[in-house]
């Protein structure tokens, strides 16, 4: 395999690896942060036996998840050559 055609091969193999990643971000803020926001607002979906607190330290939770992972793409994007 020529240099040049391996280095493509790796650089895609990285894009799509942080792609990946992401993707798993963006699904752990609609998942962990945004549902249970929309639960709570328009259907007063959240159980009356779960406080505020564990709603917001959920969210929290999620969020650092989605920051960390999102993160970790853009370390990823930095193997490209």
């Amino acid at each position: 395999m020529s240099g040049s055609r391996a280095t493509t091969i790796h650089n895609a193999r990285i894009q799509l690896l942080a792609t990946l990643l992401n993707t798993m971000a963006g699904s752990s803020f609609a998942i962990g942060v945004l549902t249970p926001i929309a639960a709570a607002f328009f259907y007063r979906a959240a159980p009356a036996s779960l406080s505020l607190g564990a709603i917001i330290v959920g969210a929290v939770f999620w969020l650092a998840a989605t920051v960390m992972l999102h993160l970790a793409a853009r370390w990823v994007l930095g193997g490209l050559r």
